[in-house]
């Protein structure tokens, strides 16, 4: 199927810049593939939604029943020891007067809508799998096998993938993408910038009593449970009808083999003073997913002959202000900016991406916050603290240098030995849960019958590497019980890849500490199916 621009990837940067464009080129044809089983389906946030890009590009946003309807109301902000918690001051990024808290996923469908609308094709369940390449230029994506069957299978309900080809293809993936990560090793775009560095959410939706509620409330939390050296916090927004979002984020520079980024998660919520948001409440939905963290100096080249990259896949997120919406969304027009000025000059690559960047809002909101993530990683949580106000009241964020991120997520975690071991409170079912009830409520389905999309690239180096220095850290990590060490007892340790459990967080192909795990995408629609609210 012949395109003039195919778009990886139904979040927020993909269908930006599927709108933009048809903003553009009225006749142009544009076509967004979706992994997901419909748009939306894969989206998870913490939700809260600065309408800056969204105002650029659908002024009248507010007339086409937008799911924009909570505003932010309340900013909390809070330090918390073991049993304590501390309100301070909310940091000036932190604010949200202006904002809206909201459903992510929402969101998207609603954007899914406008683009349709205004002529985009959207093929849901339909993963790219495949970079088509000819002379040197990227010429269009293939997507994986459909449906159920294995690969080869030529039974009903199996659909062989198909070449979606165009002049200019956008990969709008999302954080650490499978074919964003191969493009970048192609095209060098990671030449002379600094390592990515990531962050895994893991978020729950609850249900709570009308008393309870607090429609436009926002907290957020750094401290207990993370030592100064772990780089983390939590969020709690009251939206909607009675409901709370409340998630938990890690740095995944974190160092301590044995730690457990769920467990975390769950025995922050039992701290007494998060706790009783959910008294008397349901738990209704779960999922997780990597951010990436590293901010501009993390940002590779963008571009490349045939396309660009856009969104989280290239770390457009303020980690400061807890936003990445808007800045994916304003990425996505950009690029779109710059595809349809590369088509008017017949140009192969749409280069002026990189200038548009640079001269708009998104580069001088990233640029007044590129030393805050860094100076955790070098200074340890408090030092970062003051360092951050500092550098936000006395240099306005225009500091006369850049902090630098010096290493790779995988490269600091310690052997088993020279860490403690954490003893992770038993879930009680009704407020703390384990893995697999919580992986159910993420309505995640593989079916069982079709290629792994997680493979080792050595299997031989699990036992040596990850079991006998590390003790299995990917059994710790995974917030969705894919990995398992199982034959302990016997004296036969192996791992089990439990790959129907999987919820597309990227976490194992950003920690592995040798880089041994790859994640490929499943076949079209595999994954989680987050309700809305999510």
């Amino acid at each position: 199927m012949e395109f003039d621009t195919v778009i990886v990837g139904a979040g927020p940067a993909g269908l930006a810049a599927a709108i933009r464009l048809k903003q553009l080129e009225p006749d142009a044809s544009v076509c967004v593939v979706e992994k997901g089983s419909e748009v939306g389906a894969h989206i998870l946030s913490g939700a809260v939604i600065e309408p800056r890009a969204l105002e650029e590009l659908l002024p009248n946003w507010r007339e086409l029943d937008s799911p924009l309807q909570t505003e932010a109301k309340d900013d909390r902000f809070y330090f918390l020891t073991e049993t304590k918690a501390f309100r301070l001051p909310t940091p000036p990024q932190m604010h949200n007067h202006g904002n809206y808290i909201v459903s992510l996923g929402d969101v998207v469908r609603w954007l899914g809508a406008q683009a349709e609308a205004l002529g985009v094709e959207i093929y849901p369940g339909f993963a790219a799998a495949e970079i088509l390449e000819e002379n040197g230029r990227i010429v269009g994506i293939a997507t994986g096998d459909m449906g159920i069957g294995k690969t080869g299978d030529a039974g009903p309900n199996h659909q062989p993938g198909m070449e979606l080809r165009a002049p200019y293809t956008l990969f709008a993936e999302g954080c650490r993408g499978s074919l964003t990560k191969q493009l970048m090793a192609r095209f060098s775009l990671r030449d002379g910038v600094d390592p990515q560095t990531y962050g895994l959410g893991i978020k729950e939706l609850w249900e709570i009593p009308n008393a309870k509620h607090q429609k436009g409330l926002i907290e957020h939390t750094f401290g207990w449970p993370m030592d100064n050296e772990t780089y983390g916090g939590s969020w709690l927004y009251h939206l909607g009808d009675n409901l709370v979002s409340y998630g938990f984020v890690i740095g995944l520079d974190y160092k301590n083999t044995w730690i457990s980024p769920f467990e975390e998660m769950q025995r922050l919520k039992a701290h007494p003073h998060v706790a009783k948001h959910f008294e008397g409440g349901r738990r209704i939905a779960y999922g997780a997913r990597a951010l990436s963290e590293g901010g501009l100096q993390s940002i590779p080249r963008l571009t490349f002959p045939g396309g660009a990259l856009l969104g989280d896949a290239a770390g457009f997120l303020n980690v400061p202000k807890i936003k990445g919406t808007h800045a994916a969304m304003k990425s996505g027009m950009m690029a779109a900016e710059a595809v349809a000025e590369a088509r008017a000059a017949s140009k192969a690559e749409p280069a002026t991406f990189t200038d548009k960047l640079k001269a708009s809002w998104l580069h001088t909101e990233l640029s007044a916050v590129r030393n805050i993530r860094p100076s955790f990683a070098k200074f340890g949580n408090f030092g970062g603290f003051l360092y951050s106000a500092v550098d936000t009241m006395l240099f306005r964020g225009k500091a006369p240098w850049t902090l630098h991120h010096t290493h790779s997520d995988n490269e600091v975690l310690q052997p088993a030995s020279e860490d403690r071991r954490i003893a992770y409170p038993k879930p009680d079912g009704v407020l703390t849960f384990d893995r697999l009830s919580s992986v159910f409520m993420s309505n995640t389905n593989h079916e069982e019958d079709q290629p792994v999309h997680l493979r080792l690239r050595d299997a031989s180096k699990w036992l040596t590497e990850n079991w006998e220095k590390y003790q299995s850290p990917e059994s710790r990590y995974c917030p969705a019980g894919v990995y398992e060490a199982v034959g302990i007892a016997e004296g036969r340790p192996h791992l089990q890849i439990n790959a129907q459990n999987c919820v597309h967080c990227k976490t194992c192909d950003i920690k592995d500490p040798t880089q041994n795990i790859d994640w490929a995408v499943p076949e079209g629609a595999g994954g989680p199916n987050y309700p809305g609210g999510m």
